[in-house]
């Protein structure tokens, strides 16, 4: 047995421990150059993940995709701020409420308008048929939500200040639950809850938000990220776009997807779909004025703790 000197050992060892903890060359060339992970939650960024387009149209460029399911835009938006998604959906209010705790925040898209996707509801049998005679009701909604904004306008419209408004803040399975028992006079909720008490309560539209508020969706990212890989987004928003296109020609089959989804009825899907706006662009500032209402209502009502510009929201480049 041939010995080996205690130096010459010692640098063996070393040598094997350096190759035991550093990557191989090969597992360092199948490493992707970027990544893009994407927060989402039932809706048309299921849809996208389900057809596997985006893979395809960013693997030229050395881009991994990553999905992960949420169950609501806030908590999407608490993931941006820590680090852990690069992109993802959301309403109008929510990304008020992250930029005004500081998350850097980037909006990156926005949804056409879809105002009769979201109303305030009454029972059947309410003998109130008019914004008005909601004056010191309980209403159940979700606290600063896109339908916090709609009650606060429509409750405006109708020359009514927000202090006649008795709000009930329940998030949509326990308001649905209050309303069924009669526990609230009226609920103000969004598309599919909004279509499944309909369909299922009988329920009745006292208004939704036409003529009121615009009622749009968000695609989102953070400035870092968007300032490194405007690239990716493009390409993300392309691809969404035509989901949209491709749904608004072919409603009865978006509703299927959407049913089988959301684990709902084919009719609530398909009132959901009908009376939804599809089709997805980039942020302009005419847009972002929108946001900058929202933002400046909530201020002014002590739901967010300073006042922000959503225009510092904005990735580079907007037009």
């Amino acid at each position: 047995m041939t010995s080996i000197s205690i130096p010459r050992r010692r640098l063996l060892q070393g040598a094997a421990a350096a190759a035991i903890a550093l990557p191989s060359f090969a597992a360092l060339a199948q490493a992707p150059a970027r990544q893009l992970r994407i927060g989402h939650q039932k809706g048309a960024l299921s849809i996208l993940k389900g057809r596997g387009t985006l893979e395809k149209r960013l693997a030229p460029l050395g881009v991994a995709v990553k999905w992960t399911e949420f169950t609501a835009g806030p908590v999407q938006l608490e993931a941006l701020n820590v680090g852990s998604i690069d992109f993802g959906d959301v309403g109008e209010a929510p990304p008020i409420f992250a930029q005004a705790a500081g998350a850097p925040l980037a909006y990156v898209a926005a949804t056409l308008q879809r105002p009769q996707s979201e109303a305030v509801l009454v029972p059947r049998g309410s003998a109130i048929k008019t914004v008005a005679e909601l004056k010191g009701k309980k209403i159940a909604l979700n606290k600063g939500s896109n339908v916090h904004y709609l009650i606060v306008k429509l409750f405006e419209k109708h020359g009514l200040p927000y202090t006649d408004l008795n709000l009930v803040y329940l998030p949509p399975a326990d308001a649905r639950a209050a309303f069924e028992k009669g526990s609230v006079d009226a609920w103000v909720i969004w598309d599919p809850f909004l279509a499944a008490a309909e369909k299922s309560l009988e329920a009745r539209v006292l208004a939704d938000a036409t003529g009121v508020v615009g009622n749009r969706g968000y695609y989102f990212s953070s400035l870092g990220y968007a300032a490194k890989n405007a690239d990716v987004l493009a390409i993300a928003i392309e691809e969404i776009n035509k989901v949209d296109v491709w749904g608004a020609a072919h409603r009865n089959d978006l509703a299927a997807e959407f049913a089988a989804l959301w684990g709902l009825p084919k009719p609530v899907a398909d009132l959901t779909v009908a009376r939804a706006a599809y089709g997805t662009g980039p942020i302009s500032k005419a847009v972002l004025a929108e946001q900058q209402k929202i933002a400046d209502t909530f201020f002014d009502l002590k739901l967010i703790p300073r006042r922000i510009s959503v225009l510092e929201a904005a990735a580079a480049g907007i037009a």
